[in-house]
Order: C-alpha cells, then structure tokens, then sequence
C-alpha cells in the first residue's frame, strides 16, 4: 500500500465550508488524514522508509485542474506540424518562408502540414490561399489549418488528391472558397467541408500517436492538470483517435485521469458504436484501460467559430450586416438525433458559439426532455459565447450546464468588439456572472490547441476580463477568484458526475493536487496567471515536478 504525506503547505480544500489546512495523509491513491498540523505526530501514522514526504515550505495545494474542455489529441499532433501562429507570422510572407524549409527537408510528393494560421492577425487580413501556397510548393501537397479549427487552406495538390474539384458543391454547413472568377481558392470552411480532406491527410502510426499524446499530456501535466475531456475523439480520424488514447493511458504515457467526448458520427447506424448505449460504451472504455478511461458524453456541432464569421447569430456581424452564420444542422433531424442518443443514455455536449446556435440547442434540448424526462442529466453546451439572458434562463429551466471558453476574453476580445459583435455583444460574451446568478452548473476552458492550455489563465481571464491590447471586456460578468478556481476543480468534478472523486481535497477523495507558487485567493488577481506551478500529483504519485526544486524535499 503505497503511503504519501505532505507538511508545511498552505492547502486549499475548496470543499464546501472553504476549509484550510497544513497537512495531509494518502494511502492507496485517496486521501486519509487532513490535518491543521504543519508538520503532523509521525507517532499517529503508519511511517514506513517506502513513504514518500513532501514538504512544501509553505507553497500552496489545490484540488488538481480538471480541463472539461480541450483536443489533447489534436494538439500532440499539430506539435509535429509547421507552426503558423501569430504574432510571430505577422504576415503571409513570413509564413510561406517557414513552408518553403519544409518543403526543402520532405521527401517529393510527400505532405507537408502547418496550423494556427489567423487571417485577422495577418497584415494582409485574409486567409492563405492555393495560390499562395502554389507559389511555395506546386508539386508537395500541402494544408494549413486555421486556428478556430474550422478552416483550413489546400494547395492544388492537396486539392487534386483529396479529389476536390471545380464542380465539387458545398455540403450543408460548409463550403470551398472561390476567387473572383469563380475558381476554387483552396480555402474550405468549416467542418463539413473539411471532412472531404480529413481521409486523405497523413495518418501517422500509433507508436507516433502515443508519443504525440504523450508530448501533449507532459504540457498538461506541468500545468496542473489531473484530469482531462478530449472533446472530440474521432473528429478528425475516426476510431483510430480512441485507439491512440487508449493505448496511450494504459502503456503510461498519458498518466492523467481521461473523459472521452465521442464524436456522433461513431454512434450513428453502421459505426463503430452503432447501436451502443451509453452505459455499455462507459463500461467498454473503463474495461480496455482498468477504469482510467471513461465516457463523457456524445459530441455534437451546432455552428461554427464567431472569428470566421460561422457562428451563428441571431443578428448580423457588426462587420458585414449581410452574414449571421449558419446552423450545421436541420432542426428537426438534429433534434431527432439528440432524442436518440438521450434514449440510449448519452450525456450529449454540443458545440454552440452564436446565440441563434445556442437557441437551436436549447430548442432541441426542451423537446428532448419532454418526450423523455431524465433528471440530472447534466447535458452540456460548449463555448456558449453569446449566450442571451433568456438563453441562460432556458438553461437554468432544463438543468443544461455551460462550458465557457473564457480565454476569447483575451485572445479575440478587442476583434469580438471592433469587428465580429460590436461594442454590446462582446461585452457580454462568455457571461460568467449571470451564469453564477442563476446557479447554472458552468466550467472554464481554453479549447487548447486553439488557444494554449493553461487552467490558471483561464481563471485569470475569468476573474479580470482583460484583452491582449488591455482593455476590460464586461466588467459586469467579472466572477471572484474563489469561484473561478471552482470553475477550474470542483464543478468540473461535477460536470463529469465525478464530485464524489475528485474535485475537492477532502477525505476518501482521489489524491489529485497541483502545487503552486503562490495563492491565488490572496495574491493581486492580475498576477494569477504567472503564478508559478511546481508540481501535479495523480492518485498520490509525483507526476510532473518543476525543476525548481526548492519548494518539494522528497
């Protein structure tokens, strides 16, 4: 029976009478003992040479970061991939010099992939196109994800190969981008569309797969992050993703506790899951991996990104009053199959960015529940950025739980504000106080690889609202720290009806902590983010310890 004791440390439970401590005890992964005592009576406890002791020297503890929300597996492979971001690309130029030595060091007639590119922070402001990827590469195939995830930009070879041409039609929700004359430009937007080049992009092997997630769970890790949702295993390259996960967890490499978000099109008639229900799926995941893999929910699409002018709304882009976005789906067949999948038992998280999106959801849901009551169902909306007042009440009536992606606050609130909502609508994107208002069930989260995983940024944008050019974007939806590091913990627990766990330091809990450098809930709010993390412990076991070691004496 593996033993753990940590002393001198500053431990922030989180329960529900915000209790501190000094110490605690763990024995066999849950903790035992949680005591007032910096340094606890060895004369009580069971102290063998095999007990590991950490003392803090006064470093705080806090139940470890639950991520409801992020592409652990996306993110691992686009690691490998040429990195397209900006600032640091300030201009198409730049990032065509950085394919040109990719294409250089690829074997002919071999991809070449890149990610992150944002047409908004261009200096040309649009998207790449095939023609400038053409000029770079003619005989490489190439493709360059956007940094939603809901476009992308193809050369004519990577067109041709995919077998897109000219007299390709749009698919419901998505379409090829065309020049002026009408021709194919290589742009292809949004996910429907998108999935015409998926089969065709490289597939690497599952030893690369499990290193791939392996490289992504050991940034997780060093952020405090204990547990983790993939929300959309199967997105990209069906079964294989799920296979990769799992093989990842049990060879080791993954150690954080994983719920899976299970893209629909694997639970639909003729699919890998077809036919399954929820509780059979759950009980298939936990069985494969010795119950370190479970089931969050069925994963559905409802619109697309805000900044890609998809999302959809109920009135028009404050830059272009012609557009309102699209919903992906016929109401009545998207309501017919949440209605299935609600029959077989699935919790269901579908992604809504635009309120019109959202209303569709909610609309859906209210049928849903009607014609089938379950009460704590706990089904979800993800990103839920424009959510009305009556959207959220809508929500507080059917018990349907949020899962805010706050950091847009900071990473596209100035261009939400000048040029995709308007002054009034990006005020209230991401409306955490209304939400606490109205006691709705609601995590943080960064959509990591779309912006960068961090759970002690999130808190940050959640508690202050600042933008990158330092603005405050809704002082009114500003929420306190206590809550916004609950957001992070404690109703993530929740959100994946695992609060009798985890989320919490408490007795009988799983040992999950993250140690910090400093305490969030005393400290300036404006300096959570840098606080520094030391070390992430899962199940009682140091998983991921930084190097500055002064703080942890083992």
């Amino acid at each position: 029976m593996s033993e753990l004791m940590i002393k001198n440390a500053n431990i922030i439970t989180l329960d529900d009478q915000n209790t501190y401590a000094k110490s605690l005890i763990v024995s066999d992964g849950k903790i035992v003992r949680i005591l007032d005592e910096s340094e606890p009576n060895s004369g009580e406890f069971n102290i063998t040479p095999e007990t590991t002791v950490l003392d803090l020297n006064g470093a705080t503890i806090l139940p470890g970061f639950i991520d409801t929300h992020s592409h652990l597996y996306m993110f691992g492979q686009m690691l490998e991939l040429v990195d397209c971001r900006s600032p640091q690309n300030k201009r198409i130029e730049d990032i065509l010099e950085k394919i040109t030595e990719k294409v250089k060091g690829t074997e002919p007639g071999k991809w070449v992939m890149g990610w992150g590119y944002d047409d908004t922070l261009l200096s040309e402001k649009r998207h790449l196109t095939r023609y400038d990827l053409d000029s770079v590469s003619p005989n490489h195939p190439v493709f360059i994800r956007h940094i939603s995830g809901h476009f992308g930009a193809a050369n004519s070879k990577a067109l041709e190969l995919a077998g897109i041409g000219e007299d390709i039609l749009n698919p419901h929700g998505g379409f090829f981008g065309r020049d002026s004359e009408g021709y194919l430009d290589g742009v292809i937007h949004e996910i429907p569309a998108l999935e015409y080049i998926f089969p065709f992009l490289p597939s690497p092997t599952e030893d690369e797969q499990i290193k791939n997630i392996e490289n992504a769970a050991n940034v997780y890790l060093s952020k405090g992050i204990t547990t983790c949702t993939d929300a959309g295993v199967g997105l990209d390259k069906g079964i294989a993703e799920l296979n990769a996960h799992l093989a990842a967890v049990n060879s080791g490499k993954n150690p954080m506790n994983m719920k899976l978000m299970i893209l629909h099109h694997l639970l639909k008639e003729d699919s890998a899951f077809s036919g399954y229900t929820a509780d059979e799926l759950d009980r298939e995941l936990k069985q494969r991996t010795n119950h370190k893999v479970s089931l969050d929910s069925a994963k559905l699409f409802q619109d697309g990104s805000i900044q890609g002018l998809t999302g959809a709304l109920r009135e028009p882009y404050f830059c272009d009053q012609s557009i309102t976005g699209d919903l992906l789906h016929d109401q009545e067949t998207f309501t017919e199959e949440i209605l299935n999948l609600h029959e077989r038992g699935f919790r269901i998280a579908i992604h809504g960015n635009g309120d019109r999106a959202i209303g569709s959801i909610l609309a859906a849901f209210d049928i849903v529940l009607t014609t089938n009551p379950r009460t704590d169902h706990r089904h979800r909306i993800e990103h839920v950025q424009t959510a009305s007042t009556e959207d959220l009440n809508t929500m507080q009536r059917l018990g349907v739980a949020a899962s805010f992606f706050i950091n847009h606050v900071y990473y596209w609130g100035d261009r939400h504000r000048k040029l995709f909502l308007g002054e009034e609508r990006a005020s209230r994107i991401n409306p955490l106080a209304d939400a606490i208002e109205r006691d709705l069930l609601f995590t943080l989260h960064s959509d990591c690889p779309i912006t960068p995983i961090s759970p002690l940024f999130s808190v940050w944008a959640a508690v202050n609202r600042v933008t990158s050019e330092g603005n405050t974007l809704g002082d009114d939806q500003k929420i306190d720290v206590r809550s916004a590091l609950k957001a992070m913990t404690s109703y993530g627990a929740k959100l994946n009806f695992d609060e009798e766990e985890s989320g919490t330091i408490e007795v009988g809990k799983r040992a999950d902590f993250v140690v910090l450098g400093a305490d969030p809930l005393t400290g300036p709010p404006m300096d959570i983010k840098d606080i520094p993390v030391l070390a992430t412990i899962i199940s009682g076991k140091l998983v991921w310890e930084s190097t500055e070691r002064k703080y942890i004496l083992s």
